[in-house]
């Protein structure tokens, strides 16, 4: 486990604790509308992965009518 430690400055742990099947939904929606890989879209941030999962569901919505 990294040594990430609250200093009193900033949040630290990232996404510690983060529920792996959402992880997992994200993965999977993400490679599924670019065409990535697994490791591609692990490679994307978390943050900039749920982002990109917003703007991919807003698309959609969009092209639905929804």
């Amino acid at each position: 486990m990294p040594a990430l430690v609250c200093d009193g400055v900033g949040a630290a742990g990232g996404v510690l604790g983060y529920p792996l099947d959402q992880l997992y939904e994200e993965v999977a929606f993400v490679a599924y509308h670019f065409h990535w890989s697994h490791d591609e879209v692990m490679q994307i941030e978390h943050r900039d992965r749920r982002q990109w999962v917003q703007e991919i569901s807003t698309i959609n919505q969009r092209m639905n009518g929804d």
